[in-house]
């Protein structure tokens, strides 16, 4: 689930960098908020998938 979630904000975030420079900037917050929430349940002993 986490991946999946991990994958599209990636997706749109490629697609808002290329493509979308005002919605670049939030998709790109949204993608390194996914990465420290994963970073977070890694520190914390969770298992991410």
């Amino acid at each position: 689930m986490l991946w999946t979630i991990a994958v599209v904000l990636i997706v749109l975030w490629l697609l808002g960098f290329v493509g979308f420079h005002v919605l670049g900037g939030f998709i790109h917050l949204l993608l390194i908020l996914a990465i420290i929430v994963i970073l977070i349940r890694i520190i914390q002993g969770r298992r991410v998938l």
